[in-house]
Formats: C-alpha cells, structure tokens, sequence
C-alpha cells in the first residue's frame, strides 16, 4: 500500500533540525507534499537562508522515506516563499521553544 500525505509527515517528524532540535513537522517547515504516478515531491523550507545544515536535513529526510517507506527517488525542492515565520510552528514546538501561543 502506498505511503498517504499523513504517513509521510509521521516519518518526517523523526527529522530534527540540528540547530533548533524540533522535528521539521513541527517547525513548520514542510510546505507540500504531492504524489505524481511515478513519484513522490515535496516542497520544504528552512528557518533561514543561510541555514548551513540545509543538505544535512535533506538526506535525514531522504533516509527517513526510504526506511519507512521504500521511497528512493523523492523530488525535493527548497523554497522561500512564503518565508518561514514563528507562526508556521506547531503549538508544541513553540511552548517547548517558550513562545507565547
């Protein structure tokens, strides 16, 4: 069975950024996710543009897919619009960073 939008995000939760030390769900930071007939791409952003773990938390979330699900040829694009805010983050990433909700 294939790997659901949901099923997808589940496994990237397991990505921390290294920096901050939040899953990248949770961040915000996931923009989109589309399933074609003969791939899977997903569109993400960073907390900033001069984020030096940028490749670091791509093959985290390469490795992730493809242990979990068998995905190995994963379309991934970096984009910055919109540009990532506070706001973007869950409400539990934010109480553990100690912004107010």
């Amino acid at each position: 069975m294939a790997a659901s939008k949901g099923d997808i995000l589940e496994s990237l939760r397991k990505v921390l950024d290294p920096e901050i030390g939040i899953n990248i769900v949770d961040l915000g930071l996931i923009y989109r996710i589309e399933f074609t007939d003969d791939s899977t791409e997903i569109d993400f952003t960073l907390t900033s543009p001069g984020c030096p773990l940028a490749d670091t938390i791509e093959a985290d979330m390469r490795g992730v897919l493809a242990q979990d699900h068998g995905l190995e040829d994963v379309k991934m694009q970096v984009v910055w619009n919109p540009p990532w805010n506070l706001e973007f983050m869950s409400e539990e990433a934010r109480l553990e960073l100690g912004y107010p909700i």
